[in-house]
């Protein structure tokens, strides 16, 4: 059971953590939810090349596909 407080009319719900970190069969897969890949932080070089999009900062689904960053430039399944 999920409890709200209202306060002054309006509902607060406590925030939700996301589901456990999803670990993807594949890049095409993981491209369908983070179009730019997973990057490990925020200073990471994409060696592979230009790319067309921003890749998603998480370090937990990082680490959870690490498998799929085949030039091991810290991004995973960049696009």
């Amino acid at each position: 059971m999920v409890g709200a407080v209202l306060i002054g009319g309006t509902v607060n719900a406590p925030a939700q953590t996301d589901a456990a970190t999803k670990t993807y069969k594949n890049c095409t897969e993981l491209n369908k939810d983070y179009k730019g890949g997973v990057a490990r932080d925020a200073k990471v070089k994409n060696i592979g090349g230009k790319t067309k999009y921003t890749p998603k900062i998480s370090a937990e689904l990082y680490k959870a596909n690490a498998s799929k960053d085949r030039d091991k430039d810290g991004i995973a399944c960049e696009g």
